[in-house]
């Protein structure tokens, strides 16, 4: 063995390892990530070599970590392109450090530490994290090249001597301080290469058991990957999860590289939008499981992976935010996923429909908020209607325009079988159904993009075509006054509430006393309220209109009442018929429900007196 050589790798630089353990002390996993990319880079470059070169030592190409509790020490071995002494100290001494340095630089206030995703750059000197010592042991591919060691304490100062390693490769020894005891068992170390390094294309194991899966498969050619893959792929990711709806597989090289495969996951319920399951890699290796700034706000519910091999070291959200590189990342995600609503609205509609329930408020918010995305996806949006069955609104216009005089009549989707609906289907009309909080939003948007288009509530206004036009108002009596006038007076008189309007028409269906219409804005505007409570029944009824309708047989009897000697009968009726109208349009608040109750029990006990 040489003489061991001694030096300082830089007497201006200050020991910049303290200062960066205790930066990242809550993140030190990373040095694993850091090392084992290190010694897949090392196999990668020994794979270009060996196009050209031949050399010793076969291709049974792998990565192995071990670890000696006694002795507390962790080695990471591999049998890439290895290093000659001056390799040693250009690479270790010069541009490793180098690259340390300018990592602390980045990192010189918590703002930036914060600011930094991935916490990528350090490299080799990562390995001071976690230890009081490290130790190099490689050997070039080239032939005759010797083995070289390399040690140091401090990251400055360093030994370095030739030794006996007869294998090509590198081996770093980290003699762990006592703070990082946990890396010194098999189920950490596989825990982390899962976590960070579970797609480098290199075996990577743990007292020589494999630890990572390998297979990305995001960098697989589209057209070699089987549907059962892509179930697999995302059962691995996201085990115990329900079988995603569809995918994209991502496969961009010009103008800008990326890779990756999105899933989009059938839901329980809203609210798990709110967290994004998008993981974020960089040639392979883990960055990020928040990669919000990559994926359109309405997209979050996206699950997958997303390669970038272009991404800067140490990306910062900020970065992320402002880069035009990302902005064409995002707009490519948004024309992938209305490409594939469209082509499955088109080649297989029913189980599209199937999936209409999960994807519709994602697809209906992104038409709000990207123009594009709008135009590409427009004809693919689909509504629930009264008949149970999916429409388009091109669908619905052209088959009811000219019945509905140029109106969509719309109702929520809990009002399906309510007497607006009844009403309605007793002419052959039909509605479409919105069912969820950014509907009456979406309404306004449609219409501001379609003029033609004139969207009315069912419980806002009656249609025309369902109001008997050629019904008489009755007879004129001595003082000159049809029933239906004496109807309007007698509910003005028993009810005498503030702020409602009575109307009186003949319905078609006799089936129906009455009604209650609220103005179309006032409806839409509870729609976007978050709950519905009493309260706010309260407040929608502050202007409501009553509309009697003069051909109910309960009317005409409550009238029959009020006129004769039992008008207080008439008026409990009245009053009756009224909360029945509240209720089927479920604004009856709880103060006036107590009072129905009791005016029910005093009715049924009159009619079985």
């Amino acid at each position: 063995m040489s003489q061991v050589e001694t030096g300082k790798i830089s007497v201006e630089t200050e020991n910049i390892f303290p200062i960066i353990k205790k930066w990242l002390y809550s993140e030190k996993d990373i040095f694993l990530r850091e090392l084992i990319s290190n010694a897949c880079d090392a196999i990668a470059k020994l794979k270009k070599v060996a196009l050209s070169e031949e050399f010793e030592g076969g291709t049974d190409y792998k990565v192995n970590l071990s670890f000696d509790q006694t002795a507390r020490t962790l080695t990471i071995e591999d049998n890439g392109i290895g290093m000659t002494d001056e390799e040693v100290k250009k690479y270790i001494n010069q541009i490793a450090f180098s690259g340390a340095t300018e990592f602390a630089k980045k990192y010189s206030t918590e703002e930036n530490k914060a600011e930094i995703i991935g916490h990528f750059g350090l490299g080799f000197y990562s390995s001071f994290m976690v230890s009081k010592k490290v130790e190099i042991q490689t050997k070039s591919y080239k032939k005759g090249s010797v083995g070289v060691a390399w040690e140091s304490e401090t990251g400055t100062d360093f030994k370095i001597s030739t030794n006996d390693k007869q294998d090509r490769g590198t081996k770093i020894i980290l003699h762990l301080d006592s703070d990082s005891g946990e890396y010194l068992d098999a189920y950490k170390l596989k825990e982390l290469i899962k976590k960070y390094c579970d797609f480098l294309p290199v075996p990577i194991s743990v007292s020589d058991e494999q630890a990572n899966k390998m297979r990305p498969l995001w960098s697989e050619s589209p057209s070699s990957v089987k549907p059962e893959d892509y179930k697999e792929f995302y059962n691995y990711l996201f085990p115990f999860q329900a079988e995603p709806l569809f995918h994209i597989h991502l496969n961009v090289d010009y103008p800008f590289r990326l890779q990756g495969i999105l899933y989009f996951p059938k839901l329980t319920h809203e609210l798990e939008a709110a967290k994004n399951g998008v993981k974020l890699y960089c040639n392979h290796v883990f960055v990020s499981d928040e990669a919000n700034e990559l994926i359109p706000q309405f997209l979050t519910i996206l699950k997958g992976t997303i390669d970038i091999p272009d991404l800067p070291l140490n990306v910062s959200r900020s970065y992320l935010q402002s880069e035009p590189l990302v902005k064409k990342i995002s707009a490519h995600i948004i024309k992938k996923i209305a490409d594939k609503l469209t082509e499955d609205f088109k080649k297989d509609r029913e189980t599209y429909e199937k999936n209409w329930h999960d994807i519709s408020i994602f697809v209906k918010y992104g038409m709000m908020m990207e123009e594009k995305f709008y135009e590409s996806v427009k004809d693919a949006l689909l509504f629930k209607t009264s008949e149970d069955k999916f429409t388009t609104l091109q669908e619905y216009w052209d088959k009811n325009k000219e019945k509905n005089n140029n109106k969509i009549f719309y109702a929520n989707e809990t009002e399906k079988t309510s007497v607006y609906m009844d009403l309605l289907r007793s002419q052959g009309l039909e509605a479409v159904l919105v069912d969820s909080r950014i509907d009456s939003h979406f309404l306004q948007h449609l219409e501001g993009k379609n003029p033609d288009w004139k969207f009315q509530r069912v419980d806002s206004e009656l249609a025309d075509q369902v109001v008997d036009k050629d019904a008489s108002a009755g007879v004129v009596d001595q003082n000159n006054k049809t029933e239906n006038d004496r109807i309007q007076e007698f509910f003005q008189k028993a009810l005498g509430r503030e702020g409602l309007e009575i109307k009186v028409s003949s319905l078609k269906s006799a089936d129906v006393p009455a009604v209650i219409l609220l103005p179309e804005y006032i409806r839409r505007m509870s729609e976007m309220n978050t709950m519905m409570n009493s309260e706010m029944a309260g407040t929608l009824l502050k202007n409501h209109t009553l509309m009697i309708n003069a051909s109910s047989g309960l009317v005409k009897n409550a009238l029959k009442a009020f006129e004769s000697v039992n008008a207080s009968k008439g008026e409990l009726l009245a009053a009756q018929i009224y909360d029945l109208a509240l209720i089927s349009s479920k604004v009856l608040g709880e103060k006036e429900l107590g009072e129905f109750t009791k005016r029910s029990a005093k009715l049924l006990e009159e009619l079985t007196a």
